[in-house]
């Protein structure tokens, strides 16, 4: 036995399923089943062992349970990686860090989906407290709670998302 794999982790299958995790944190079953190719019983019992040894953590972020390298992400990373790995959160924590504040009709005018679902985002972001909302007179502005958090994460992981405009956006936030 290698000295430098913990024993957890000497069966290949269980090495190639932490590997998946750590390369793609917050990925979630379906994913995670698809990306290694093994059978649905097969990975559902080695990622229990794996948060048995306290290797891998279980979040469940409502529509999904996904999972962590537990020695990597605290609770407040998860809720990020959360938000990245869906796509219109993604896309309006993107606009949020490149522009500022903005409203629940300019966010859905840039993502050309309705009031309603941008709103249902925006409030979903708020509980999970990675934005915050401030009233202005009439108007309400939304910004990032932790913007450089957002923006380290998604700069780390940004090969495990594939959303070219995304990348645009934090392009162009860089080269300010």
């Amino acid at each position: 036995m290698s000295e430098d794999i913990p024993a957890e982790l000497e069966l290949d299958t269980r090495r190639t399923i932490y590997q998946e995790v750590a390369d793609t944190p917050g990925i979630h079953f379906r994913a995670l089943l698809d990306k290694v190719d093994i059978a649905k019983g097969t990975l559902q019992y080695h990622l229990h062992w794996l948060e048995d040894e306290a290797l891998v953590d279980v979040r469940d972020s409502g529509e999904y349970t996904r999972y962590y390298p537990s020695d990597s992400f605290d609770e407040a990373d998860q809720a990020v990686m959360d938000a990245l790995r869906r796509t219109i959160a993604r896309r309006i924590l993107a606009y949020l860090v490149s522009e500022g504040p903005l409203t629940t009709t300019e966010l859905s005018e840039r993502l050309e989906k309705s009031d309603s679902t941008i709103s249902w985002h925006l409030s979903t972001l708020s509980d999970a407290g990675l934005v915050e909302k401030e009233r202005d007179g009439r108007s309400v502005y939304y910004e990032v709670s932790d913007a450089d958090r957002v923006r380290y994460l998604y700069t780390v992981y940004q090969g495990s998302f594939t959303d070219r405009l995304v990348d645009r956006l934090f392009d162009l936030f860089e080269a300010y």
